[in-house]
Formats: C-alpha cells, sequence, structure tokens
C-alpha cells in the first residue's frame, strides 16, 4: 500500500495546538491544583498571552527587528569566518589539528561566561550584540562545514586528481557544492542562538531591543505578567523566524537538495 506523504502545514497545526492545549493545562493545574499562591509564579493562560502580544504587537515588533538585525549582521560576519576556518582546516590537516582543539575549548565557554566578557569589552551598543552573535554562530558553521569538506566521496575526488585538476578547482567543483547542506545545518543551528545572545546582551544593559522589553516587563510587571510572558513569545518567534530565513535561503541556493530527500524518501516506502 502507497504511503501518502505527511503535509508539514498538518504538522505545524497539530504542534501548535498540542503547545496551546498543554500550556493552557498548566496554567490551570498551577491555578487550581498546585499549591502555588504567590502571582509572581503563576503562569498566565496563552490566550491571555497571545491577545496581549497583539496588543502590544507594533511595540514588540519594532523592539523585535532591532534584536533581529543585530543578531543578523553577526550571524553574517560568524558564518564568514566560521567558513574561512572549515576552508583552512580542511585544505591542510596541520591546520586542522592546532586550530580544531582551541575551537573546542572556545566552546566549551558557555554563553553566560562569553557575554560579560564582550560587554566589558566593546559595551552595551549595537556592536556587542553583532560580537556576542558572531562568536555564537562560528563554531557551528565551522564544524558542520568541516564535516561537509570530510565528508566528500573520496572516488571523486580522487577522480578529478588523476585528470590532474589544481586543488582550488576541485573545491570549486566539488567540495563546496557537496558541502553545501551541511553548512546550512550549521547556519540553522547558529541562526536562534544568536538570537538569543543578543537578548543576553540586551538584557545586560541596552536601550534598544526585545531583551530590554523583557527585563522592563519583568522588573515593572513580575514574571507572572501578561506582558513579560507575550515579550517571551515575541523572543521565541524571532528565533524561530531566524531558522526560517535561512530555510529559505537554503531552498534558493541548493534546490537539488529537497528533489534528493524526496527522492529518499520515495525509496523507503
Amino acid at each position: 500500500m502507497e504511503k501518502k506523504p505527511v503535509n508539514r502545514k498538518i504538522v505545524i497545526a497539530v504542534w501548535v495546538i498540542g503547545v496551546f492545549l498543554v500550556w493552557e493545562f498548566v496554567a490551570f493545574a498551577i491555578r487550581h491544583i498546585l499549591p502555588i499562591d504567590t502571582p509572581d509564579t503563576k503562569l498566565p493562560y496563552f490566550h491571555g498571552v497571545v491577545i496581549t502580544f497583539f496588543q502590544n504587537f507594533m511595540d514588540l515588533a519594532a523592539s523585535s527587528w532591532v534584536t533581529f538585525i543585530n543578531a543578523g549582521r553577526g550571524f553574517l560576519i560568524g558564518t564568514a569566518i566560521g567558513c574561512v576556518i572549515a576552508f583552512l582546516m580542511s585544505w591542510s590537516k596541520a591546520i586542522e589539528k592546532i586550530a580544531f582543539p582551541y575551537l573546542i575549548t572556545f566552546q566549551m565557554i558557555p554563553v553566560l561566561g562569553l557575554a560579560p566578557i564582550v560587554y566589558k569589552l566593546v559595551g552595551g551598543g549595537d556592536e556587542a550584540k553583532v560580537a556576542i552573535s558572531a562568536l555564537i554562530s562560528f563554531f557551528p558553521v565551522a564544524v558542520n562545514l568541516l564535516d561537509g569538506f570530510h565528508s566528500v566521496d573520496v572516488q571523486r575526488r580522487e577522480l578529478l586528481y588523476s585528470y590532474a585538476t589544481k586543488k582550488p578547482i576541485t573545491y570549486l567543483k566539488l567540495m563546496i557544492p557537496s558541502a553545501l547542506p551541511q553548512l546550512f545545518t550549521g547556519m540553522k543551528i547558529a541562526a536562534p542562538r544568536t538570537i538569543t545572545a543578543a537578548i543576553l546582551i540586551e538584557m545586560m544593559g541596552s536601550t534598544a531591543g526585545i531583551g530590554v522589553k523583557i527585563l522592563y516587563a519583568l522588573y515593572y510587571n513580575g514574571a507572572g505578567s501578561l506582558l513579560f510572558w507575550s515579550c517571551i513569545l515575541a523572543a521565541a518567534i524571532l528565533g524561530m523566524l531566524s531558522s526560517v530565513v535561512v530555510s529559505l535561503v537554503e531552498r534558493i541556493v541548493i534546490p537539488w537538495e529537497k528533489a534528493m530527500l524526496k527522492k529518499g524518501e520515495a525509496l523507503y516506502e
């Protein structure tokens, strides 16, 4: 019996409805089942958060745009740095052996530890948001692109070398196109992380951005307020939007990848 492909829109709709129902149940349980009486610890109902979100939509959208632009600038810089590092490590085994341990060591520093250092060195302006976003994004891009270079079929490389193809041409014709799917995998991992890092810098001290809105709502309205959770919802949407943008760019740059995935799924049906 032939299997019909699952409609992605249906999956998204089920996921959204599931989040709504779980959130509503937890909010109800905190109010009426669990012995929690402090107002600040109460999770508001999801429908109230959504209503407040749309009531403050223009203000939240303007703040989110500031965060998105600064995180996006850092993301592009970090992606470029990650691509250069991956290229150099794949070009020379010596460079990979020297550089890779430093990359791993740097990655072990949590963003909560890295953010104060960046804030102290750069300040709390837009430059700090760009810097932290670049530092957060370059590692997943570099590691995934390097894995893409390493996963290129050896026989195909040897075939090009047998025709006396120069190494730069081999990269241009084979290595880079073959590694593009892994590059976009790293970018999709990095994109939401840059949003989180930029928001953290904003909460440490900034004049604009969704992180500032979150901090103000928490300070003046409390953790149980509808405004605070609507800001959290805006930040979550911003993170998902960053991943969607990368996915759209991926479809444009490597349209054959989606066709190959569909072909592979058909083989298992």
